[in-house]
């Protein structure tokens, strides 16, 4: 049976299907994804009116395609006051925004008070904004830096105000490409490990990969096979984002990168193996916009939202330093065919357009 049958039929595929979907033409495989797309969401496309926060760039740790952290690369380190974070939170939640994305660098200066001060501050002035903070290499930085369990950070992430956590992180889970382009940052198992771990809270996470570097395809298969798995177990994962990795102002040394089409291949063969994740995000800071509306055809249901403002990806060279308008991006959706729908941080459709 041939892997298009497979998919077709309904059947879980694995490494080696998986590795033959990318051998695929791009309008096969599009149909493919689109197919599976349409089944599970129809023409929607959500979003939601969110705003990032990345409140310092002090970091122990140096991986290589990081542009965003204080270095020789970037020689500006700053560190927010928590009441700068907050008044930051305070003027997106009177833009509309229904979240706060925090994710910054694992800062051995500012103290674990700073990290976990933020969030209660945030709960404290907007008891109704959802915070979706700290990556798995953060609370694991957390805890190595201050000597407490995986629990003990998680707990009190809860017990401080985080609603749900972000996908990063994760990379490349396999572990030579792993100690290449991210050494001393948390490993593969032990992202895994506190996902599992939140989704034993009841909690929400997102997932991410970071691909177009030095990975290889297989490695790809490898990282959603992985996460496939975890899901199996925990049905904690909302989203799997798909990151593009950007080329600027880093210590990366990649020769090639990858094309609009190998991106679309990539993007239609995770909404097909990830079968067990409901959503699939075309993430446009590192996708370009253009890229990621087409995407919608290549199984991609969620967008992201206005970001308002972004910092790690944009020192890297992506377009998304100032977010996107909420009338730009609602326009976008609808004349690329799809149906705009403003949704909640747990994917609750609040409007559509």
């Amino acid at each position: 049976m041939s892997v298009v049958e497979k998919v077709r039929n309904g059947e879980r595929i694995g490494m080696e299907d998986a590795l033959a979907l990318y051998e695929l033409d791009l309008f096969t495989l599009g149909e493919l994804a689109d197919e599976k797309r349409r089944a599970m969401h129809g023409k929607k496309t959500y979003f939601n009116i969110n705003r990032h926060i990345n409140p310092t760039n002090v970091c122990k740790d140096v991986c290589k395609f990081c542009a965003y952290s204080a270095s020789r690369k970037n020689p500006n380190p700053y560190t927010m006051p928590i009441e700068e974070i907050v008044e930051t939170a305070q003027k997106a939640w009177e833009h509309g925004a229904k979240e706060v994305h925090i994710v910054s660098a694992h800062n051995p200066e500012a103290g674990l008070e700073w990290y976990l001060g933020m969030f209660r501050a945030i709960k404290e002035a907007l008891p109704d904004i959802h915070v979706k903070a700290l990556t798995a290499a953060e609370i694991n930085f957390l805890a190595e830096e201050y000597g407490l369990s995986i629990d003990e950070v998680l707990d009190a992430m809860v017990e401080n105000g985080v609603d749900s956590m972000p996908g990063g992180g994760a990379e490349i889970f396999d572990e030579k490409v792993r100690d290449y382009i991210c050494k001393g940052k948390v490993t593969s198992k032990g992202w895994l490990d506190i996902h599992r771990k939140w989704h034993e809270r009841g909690r929400k996470s997102n997932a991410t990969m970071l691909f177009g570097h030095v990975e290889k395809r297989e490695h790809r298969i490898d990282h959603m096979l992985r996460l496939r798995n975890l899901q199996d177990e925990t049905g904690g994962f909302n989203c799997f984002i798909p990151l593009v990795y950007q080329r600027e102002n880093n210590f990366l040394k990649v020769e090639s990168f990858p094309t609009g089409q190998e991106i679309l291949k990539t993007m239609a063969i995770s909404r097909l193996v990830l079968d067990n994740i409901p959503h699939l995000k075309a993430y446009w800071v590192t996708a370009t916009i253009n890229l990621a509306l087409i995407a919608q055809e290549y199984g991609a249901n969620d967008l992201d939202g206005t970001i308002e403002r972004e910092s790690i990806q944009a020192a890297a060279g992506a377009k998304s330093a100032h977010g996107m308008p909420l009338d730009d991006f609602v326009h976008l959706i609808k004349d690329s065919g799809f149906v705009p729908v403003e949704r909640d941080s747990l994917y609750n459709e609040l409007k559509v357009w």
